[in-house]
Formats: C-alpha cells, sequence, structure tokens
C-alpha cells in the first residue's frame, strides 16, 4: 500500500499538481490521465521513487516492492536476452545454490551429528521456499513472456545490444512482468507492441497478482485493464471509478457539476461586489461593507481551467478514381532466400478502409511499399486503377523532409488555400503550438517529424492514401483527429496501426499478413477476431463428411473460409496405410471418411506447447529424482511424509505432461 498526502510538485516556476491525496491499494489497477504537460509521467517518477515531491509526504508499506518502466531511454547491454530476463531471479537462483551446498554438506556429515540436524532443517526450510517461489521453473516462466513479448526462440541466445530501442524496451517490460512487483509503474508500454503483443499483454494483466498504474494513449488497451481512473486537472487529483469510457461520462458531469458551482459563486461574488460598491461611502453602511468586505475576501474562487479546443478537421476531398482502386494477382515478395508472402490475390475499391494486421516482421509494411511502388515485386503484379493517386506516409517519413524549411512555411506551401488559424489549430492537435510552429524541422525530434509529417498530409490528400503506423508518438486527442478526417475522406485508404480502438473505429475490411500467407477478412478487427475464432473452432470440433470420400471433388472445400492467397495443396501420395485426399483450403480426409482440419494459428499454438512440454518433462523429472535422494536421508518423519506427497505430486504431474505431448504429438502428425 502506498498514499500520498498533500503532495505536490512544481517544473521550474510552474505547479503541475498540488495538495494531491491518493491512497493505492493492492491489486488496483489504475489508470493515470490527463493533458499533455499536466505532469503524469513525473508523479510516476515520483511514486517510483526517481523523483522527490517538493511538498507533501509519501508513504508505502514496508517490503513493499516497485517496478517502473519508462516511456524510453533504457539501454541494456553484456547479456543474452534469456540471461538479462534470469537475471531477476537472481535471488532465487542464489538460493539454489545454497540448497544445492547444504546437500553436498550433508553428505559429508554424520547423520546423528547436530551439525547435520542444522544443515538438514536449513536444507529443508530453503527448499520449501524455493518449491513456494516455483523455483523450479524459472526458465519456462521467462520463456512464457519472451514467447509472448514477440520474442521467437532464435532470439533468446542473442546479445540484447542487438536489439533496438523498441526492442530493448521489451526486454525491459519481460523483466518487470518476470520480478512481479508488488507495484507496477507502466509509462506508454505499448509503444513498441504490435497488435498480438498488446493482447498478450492485456491477457497477463488480468490475471497480475498486484496492483499497476498505466499511462497510455490507447483507449481499448485502458478500458480492458482498469477499473480505476486517477485524472490531473486543474493541479488536483481526481478519483473516478471504473474503466476508461465511464471515466470520461463521470468528467463530463463533473464538468457540468463544477460549471453549476462556478456561476452559483460568480453570482454570489456580484452581489456582495454591488453592495460594497453601493454603500462603500456611506458612514451608517461602514459596518455591513466591511463585513462583506471579509466575507469576498474569504472565498476561495473556483477556476475552470481553459479545455483543449476540439478540432474538427476535414480532407479537402480528392479528385475521384475508379471503382477499383488496386488489383493484385500471384503477387509475392522475397528478400534473397528469405519468402515474406507469395501468390496473394486482392483487390481494393473506391472508400475502403483496410486495415493491415499482422505480428511485427509479417510484412504488413513490405505490403504497403509494393501498393506504393517503393519495392518491386518479386513475382506477380499489382495494377493501379484509373485516376488513382496514391500517398504514403512511411515510418521513417520525417526523413523526406527539408530540415532547413520551418515548420508553418512548409505547411503552408502544402495547403495553399487552408487559412493559417486552421493550420495552426491542426499543428496544436499534433502537439505544436505557440512558437514551435516557427521552428526548423532539423531541430525537431524523429517523433516530432512524423507527427508534422502526417499532419502535412492530411491538408492537402491524394486519393488514395498508405499509412504506415500513422498513430505512433500520437495521444489520444490527435488520434481522435485523425480518425475523424480519415473517417470522412471520401478516398482509399490503407493503413497500419497498432491502436485497437483506432482499428475497430475506421477499418471496413482487414487484411492479415501470416506466415507468408495473405488473407481478406471483411468489418473490422473485432469482425475480424470472431471470424478467426469461428475458424479455430471448427479446426479443433471436425464434424464427418456427409458425402462419400469419391465424391468430393479436389477443388473443393466443405467449409465456408476467408479468401486467401495460399495456393491449392497438391494431392499426397497413396501410403500403404489408406489414401489421403488433400482438399484445398487444408482439410484433410482420411480413408475412414472423418473430416480433420489443423487451423495454422491452432497448429502454431500445439508445436509451441510441444516444445515447451519437452523441456518441462525432463525439469519435472529432476525434481522427482532430487525428492527420491531426500528420502533416502531421514530428517524426521514430518519431512519423510512432506516428500513423500510431493514426489506422489510430480509423479502425477508427469504423467499428466507426458500425455498431452503424446496427444499432441498424434494430432501433430496426422495433420
Amino acid at each position: 500500500m502506498l498514499s500520498l498526502q498533500n503532495a505536490g510538485k512544481r517544473f521550474g516556476p510552474r505547479v503541475l499538481f498540488t495538495e494531491a491525496n491518493w491512497l493505492i491499494r493492492s491489486n488496483e489497477k489504475t489508470a493515470l490521465v490527463g493533458a499533455n504537460g499536466t505532469g503524469k509521467s513525473t508523479l510516476m517518477k515520483v511514486l517510483a521513487g526517481l523523483e522527490s515531491l517538493d511538498y507533501g509526504t509519501m508513504r508505502l508499506t514496508r517490503g513493499m516492492s516497485i517496478g517502473y518502466l519508462p516511456q524510453e531511454g533504457l539501454r541494456l547491454t553484456g547479456r543474452t536476452v534469456f540471461e538479462e530476463c534470469l537475471s531477476v531471479f537472481d535471488e532465487l537462483r542464489a538460493m539454489e545454490g545454497e540448497i544445492e551446498r547444504a546437500a553436498a554438506q550433508m553428505s559429508e556429515l554424520d547423520h546423528a551429528s547436530p551439525e547435520y540436524a542444522s544443515v538438514a532443517e536449513r536444507f529443508s526450510m530453503l527448499q520449501e521456499r524455493f518449491h513456494a517461489l516455483d523455483g523450479y521453473a524459472l526458465d519456462a516462466q521467462v520463456g512464457t513472456v519472451l514467447t509472448g513479448l514477440g520474442f521467437g526462440k532464435e532470439d533468446w541466445s542473442r546479445q540484447v545490444d542487438e536489439f533496438s530501442g523498441g526492442w530493448q524496451m521489451r526486454i525491459a517490460l519481460a523483466k518487470l512482468l518476470l520480478a512481479k512487483p508488488n507495484l507496477l509503474l507502466l509509462d506508454e508500454p505499448t509503444n513498441h507492441l504490435d497488435l498480438e503483443t498488446r493482447n498478450w499483454l492485456e491477457d497477463y494483466l488480468h490475471s497480475y497478482p498486484f496492483g499497476y498504474i498505466l499511462i497510455s494513449h490507447d483507449r481499448y488497451f485502458l478500458d480492458v485493464t482498469i477499473d480505476r481512473t486517477v485524472e490531473i486537472w486543474n493541479k488536483r487529483l481526481t478519483i473516478f471509478q471504473g474503466n476508461y469510457t465511464k471515466y470520461l461520462s463521470q468528467k463530463d458531469e463533473r464538468r457540468a457539476q463544477l460549471q453549476a458551482a462556478y456561476k452559483n459563486q460568480r453570482d454570489q461574488i456580484e452581489h456582495l461586489e454591488a453592495f460594497i460598491s453601493r454603500f462603500r461611502y456611506q458612514a451608517t453602511k461602514a459596518k455591513q461593507v466591511q463585513s462583506r468586505i471579509k466575507e469576498l475576501d474569504k472565498i476561495e474562487r473556483i477556476e475552470i481551467p481553459e479545455e483543449e479546443p476540439v478540432i474538427h478537421f476535414k480532407f479537402p476531398q480528392p479528385a475521384p478514381s475508379g471503382r477499383i482502386v488496386v488489383e493484385a494477382e500471384g503477387l509475392g515478395k522475397s528478400y534473397g532466400p528469405k519468402r515474406v508472402f507469395s501468390n496473394a490475390r486482392f483487390s481494393i475499391e473506391r472508400g475502403d478502409r483496410v486495415a493491415l494486421v499482422g505480428v511485427n516482421g509479417a510484412g504488413k509494411s513490405t505490403l504497403i511499399k509494393l501498393l506504393t511502388g517503393v519495392e518491386l515485386p518479386t513475382e506477380g503484379a499489382i495494377k493501379l486503377g484509373h485516376n488513382v493517386v496514391s500517398e504514403y506516409f512511411a515510418q521513417d517519413q520525417y526523413k523526406v523532409l527539408d530540415p532547413e524549411a520551418r515548420m508553418l512555411d512548409d505547411i503552408s506551401r502544402a495547403a495553399l488555400k487552408v487559412p493559417e488559424s486552421e493550420l495552426r489549430s491542426l499543428l496544436g492537435c499534433f502537439l505544436f503550438s505557440g512558437d514551435d510552429v516557427f521552428k526548423r524541422l532539423g531541430v525537431l525530434s524523429g517523433g516530432e517529424r512524423n507527427r508534422f509529417a502526417l499532419a502535412r498530409i492530411l491538408v492537402s490528400p491524394s486519393n488514395f492514401l498508405l499509412l504506415d503506423e500513422p498513430t505512433n508518438h500520437l495521444d489520444m486527442r490527435a488520434k481522435d483527429v485523425l480518425l475523424d478526417a480519415i473517417a470522412a475522406f471520401s478516398g482509399t485508404v490503407v493503413f497500419v496501426s497498432h491502436d485497437r480502438y483506432f482499428i475497430d473505429r475506421l477499418a471496413t475490411r482487414v487484411i492479415e499478413v501470416e506466415n507468408g500467407v495473405i488473407t481478406t477478412y471483411p468489418g473490422n478487427y473485432e469482425d475480424y477476431l470472431r471470424k478467426k475464432e469461428e475458424l479455430a473452432a471448427r479446426a479443433e470440433s471436425p464434424e464427418p463428411s456427409s458425402e462419400p470420400l469419391s465424391s468430393i471433388p479436389k477443388s473443393s472445400s466443405s467449409t465456408p473460409r476467408p479468401s486467401t492467397s495460399a495456393a491449392a495443396s497438391s494431392p499426397a501420395p497413396a501410403s500403404s496405410s489408406g489414401t489421403t485426399i488433400v482438399i484445398e483450403g487444408g482439410v484433410d480426409l482420411p480413408a475412414n471418411g472423418r473430416q480433420r482440419r489443423l487451423n495454422p494459428i491452432k497448429q502454431k499454438q500445439m508445436e509451441d506447447r510441444c516444445a515447451f512440454l519437452e523441456e518441462e518433462v525432463p525439469r519435472v523429472e529432476a525434481s522427482i529424482a532430487h525428492t527420491e535422494e531426500q528420502l533416502a536421508v531421514f530428517v524426521s518423519a514430518a519431512e519423510t511424509q512432506r516428500l513423500t506427497d510431493l514426489a506422489a505430486a510430480l509423479r502425477e504431474q508427469l504423467g499428466q505432461l507426458t500425455a498431452e505431448w503424446e496427444e499432441l504429438m498424434l494430432q501433430l502428425d496426422g495433420a
């Protein structure tokens, strides 16, 4: 438990927050929100003990552990990824070494000596604690978290120095999650995560045994992970119960109440001032006037800070294109021996808003570059439709800007018909205000220049926009401006974003890039997930074919499926155990006529589970052997009973793991 009492913090002469009172209880899942510059990250650093309060106090329960993930700036060196993550368990590993040394001592001591009894007692206590802390499964814990955060097994043995800043932040996040502090402080933890990894992190936080505080500009992520919202507003901390959507509703109610209180106070002040002004110079009213002046002085003025203005910016509508904007036929791309995808067939029509999804490295950015013509396909062709003019926003768009140009001058040249006041309002939405608009582009950071480049595209768009992660570096306000502008845009948009709310609100189609295959789904991201779940459920619960084997043609599929670029499989050769016919779409029909479908996603999950079991089984076997060795040395009747029960539980666990592995291997072998 942690508490702030009358806490305050300044940034130079400016007060960020004051008179802050906040009791942070265990297991509370909290979002810290507020406009940019209100002090959210500073408050996080105060809670983490990295900065001090200017006044007030902070108290925390003795022994409480706090883990802090900043937005950026961490740099790890000198270890492999796996070793770096294992380092959070240094205390447990030291305990393991002490257990081994105690076991060695016991083997050398006389069993009847007092020294043996002392060492045995210490050994038993350490082993019990080690087991309670799940010390025998450290490698499995690390593997689970690294896999969830997008690290393949081939990455585990790589040096952390080899990874970019974004991936280094993932390693730092993995270490925090493994350490399981009593209070997690995560400042923009989703900045460097793709959608699949964000989904995994959401599930992980749902089952996190302690409390956490999040700062995030991802609405969906906040809605599904928090049950409390703390806002820094008007230099005060205000606590709301519920997720982010409920907070927004309660905030509107609170502002209405504050405005009503402000109006009542203004009426009271005006009444007092009118009385004082009217009777100030009448001797008979001097006492009443002095009373009113004192009353006026005692009033604590209600302040209503200016809300950030809501900007509704609309694209200038471009000249229309033909109905078909893009057609891809037999499209494939390889980089040397590495094949990204192949045999892709899809079309995009005028007005489509297409979200490209898939894990990092699957080929989303590659596909966008092919659509723009920045890169050429290895095979197949892309054909643009009539009157299609494309415009491309890259992740590193800032590189094409003129570093000597001033921001306002540059955007004005791109939008000659847009008034300067409107351009400055738009730049304000993208976090450029005041004298910032007169800065030269060369002095801005990469993230700032990317924000500017996106604003520049908005004022003069082509009729086919290709946007690669446009929501990076944007706060919620800027995302709303972008979302509303694209929603009202009459042209066609293909975009990559890791913001679930943005995709759900905007997309009319989803194109998935996964395992070298491009698949199209109608609807938004929610519809896409629902369809994937349906397909996975069908793969897990196959139904017997209602037709004779010989009557099913090779070119048909008994199950509706989304359009896909995967080529039809060739029939498998006959074998002595029976003939197998491979149907297009990955449906196998053994000789008994029963369909057996294995969805690629499910197959990957099963393969990963098999790999885990192949590592877990030897660990359990080693634990059984170690327990049996302990049983050979009598310490006490109670200890013997405990070890006997432990050995029985481990054997039962081993049987379950082995049976599960055998079942998975049978399914995979038959796939």
